[in-house]
């Protein structure tokens, strides 16, 4: 998920002396003698990933899923910290794209070998690319990311907008996709590629970067995208092929026999099988199957803050730079409930001053770790401000009695929040804390525990529940798309309410038409530089109406087991490469 020319924002300073900033590969462990082959990579965890299917997926872990499986036309190579995760790479792509002279036209050349695992095999084509951006503004589950597109390539908001009218059926929407084109995009034969832009984007080759402009076989035509049915018949082009796939239970994957080394640039194969068992919820239990060796690799659990000084030193432990919004506090600004409080900007202000956000970095490992946030773009990414922090108590404590005035200002009294909250990891603490700080502002919080991959389908993302207030505050966490020029992959889908629609990540349907206007001056700067200036202004704008409360920036304690080898890791997911790893024999 990321960047391609711009400017690269200069790395988050490491804060602890174990960061590892993860250049030159960032393997923490290594054998003398080079690569093995074979073995099973175990990995264990809690939930399963939000969608299966790369046109809507939109979780660290899916993305990590889908390296091994699908392919792009370009795409960030192994390691790198954050100075220089916006490189982007060709991967089906022979070469970068050809760019005109006004920076509006690119053309793609692909590799001739890469294949699809269908039977018989044949190779991915141009009209594949074309088929997977259609699938993005598919109307059952449109991508979360879609504003990317629909932003850049032209007549891409058109056919979005007509799609979304269309049955949704597998059948009605495969009509709809075979006889209606994206006027920007054409396969112009099955090696070629062109995409026209409605104006430069200094950051369009991120945006093909990420695991939604994957390429779609035909065959996924027959299936509701992201569907029970597609979900049991993924097509593979990558190294791995999914063999089993049990929801919420466990997630097998093999060798895909016709991928070749010589058709990828970027990945390689040297495990022969990576099982990941799901239903874990306990961080420390995780923590305890990797350290006994019955486990490898975490798959959605942190290490838990408990065990971090005991781990410190320990050579397969490090902690990696971050630059997130992780955790923050989103308000649903559409719920009906409490006469509709959530909309007024008093009330989400008096909530930004009561949090106490010390308290938020203390359950992740405390200020060594983590930083308390104040503003929408963390340090780290382009339009970060230091002086835009309108909220900011001492030490970031929070202030009981700001909220009670502002809350009085405001007229509302009684406020009692749906509040849901996933129940792995370090939620359940942040819920806690949370609550309890409401609680002293006599604010109440209904607690809804709630399994991770419902968290964001069955509340934060939902129009429907959204609409209904079955959710009024909710703690979800963003990581950057990409990083270098990347203010575009956190503002544009965190606070962009032009294409709010179901599977939005802009959570409360926050729509600024003040703020929606700084977007596109900044995504149609001439430079990086001048696009910096109008990002922060966009911060301060959406800061001053207050749609979340920023808590932290993380960076990332990553604990591994004795037997895996070359963890390189990947800022852009916050876990290892499971393509770049092998097992100790």
């Amino acid at each position: 998920m990321r960047k391609r020319a711009g400017l690269l924002v200069p790395a988050l300073a490491m804060v602890l002396s174990g960061v590892a900033g993860a250049c030159g590969g960032g393997a923490t462990t290594a054998t003398g003698s080079g690569p093995q082959k074979g073995g099973m990579l175990r990995v264990v965890g809690s939930g399963d990933v939000d969608h299966l299917d790369p046109s809507s997926s939109y979780t660290v872990i899916a993305y990590n899923l889908g390296r091994t499986w699908t392919r792009q036309l370009v795409t960030y190579p192994a390691g790198g910290g954050i100075s220089v995760a916006g490189e982007v790479v060709p991967d089906v792509a022979a070469a970068l794209p050809k760019v005109s002279d006004d920076g509006k036209t690119y053309t793609f050349t692909l590799r001739p070998d890469v294949m699809w695992n269908t039977s018989p095999p044949r190779p991915i084509v141009a009209a594949d690319f074309e088929r997977g951006l259609k699938r993005l503004a598919n109307p059952v589950q449109p991508s979360g990311g879609i504003s990317y597109y629909t932003q850049t390539i032209d007549g891409f908001q058109e056919f979005f907008t007509a799609f979304q009218k269309q049955p949704k059926t597998a059948a009605g929407m495969a009509k709809f996709m075979n006889s209606t084109p994206i006027r920007g995009v054409q396969a112009v034969n099955p090696t070629t590629l062109r995409i026209q832009l409605t104006a430069p984007a200094s950051d369009f080759l991120n945006i093909m970067a990420l695991g939604f402009a994957s390429a779609a076989p035909v065959e996924y035509e027959k299936y509701v995208p992201d569907g029970p049915d597609f979900r049991q018949n993924t097509i593979s082009g990558g190294p791995y092929q999914i063999t089993t796939y049990f929801a919420g239970r466990q997630i097998m994957l093999e060798h895909n026999p016709v991928w070749k080394q010589s058709s990828d640039p970027v990945r390689h194969r040297w495990v022969d099988r990576i099982l990941v068992t799901l239903g874990q919820d306990s961080p420390d239990v995780v923590q305890q199957q990797l350290e006994a060796g019955v486990a490898d690799l975490s798959w959605d659990q942190p290490v838990p803050t408990s065990a971090i000084p005991r781990l410190t030193g320990n050579p397969a432990y490090k902690v990696y730079e971050g630059s997130t919004l992780n955790p923050f506090l989103a308000f649903n600004m559409q719920s009906p409930n409490n006469n509709r409080a959530l909309a007024n900007v008093k009330v989400r202000q008096a909530i930004n001053y009561v949090v106490n956000k010390a308290a938020i970095a203390q359950i992740y490992g405390g200020p060594k770790i983590n930083s308390v946030l104040d503003g929408a773009i963390p340090p780290g990414s382009i339009g970060y401000d230091a002086a835009v922090r309108p909220y900011a108590t001492p030490g970031g404590r929070g202030d009981v009695n700001r909220c009670k005035a502002l809350l009085a200002e405001a007229g509302v009294t009684n406020l009692s929040l749906q509040f849901p909250y996933r129940t792995n990891g370090n939620h359940p603490k942040v819920a806690q804390s949370i609550a309890g700080d409401l609680t002293k502002c006599g604010i109440t919080s209904q607690l809804i525990p709630t399994a991770p991959d419902d968290f964001y389908g069955r509340y934060l993302s939902s129009v429907q529940k959204s609409r209904e207030g079955k959710w009024d505050i909710g703690a979800p966490g963003w990581i950057p798309d990409w990083y270098g020029n990347n203010a575009r992959s956190i503002v544009v889908p965190l606070f962009d309410g032009r294409n709010y629609t179901e599977g939005s990540t802009n959570y409360g349907a926050y729509n600024d038409p003040a703020v929606n206007d700084l977007i596109t001056r900044a995504l149609t700067a001439p430079d990086a530089k001048a696009a910096e200036g109008l990002w922060r202004q966009t911060n301060a704008r959406i800061m001053a109406d207050a749609p979340i409360v920023p808590l932290t920036s993380q960076n990332v304690p990553i604990f591994h087991s004795e037997r895996v080898r070359n963890t390189i890791y990947t800022p852009l997911t916050q876990q290892f490469d499971y393509t770049q790893l092998w097992l100790a024999s």
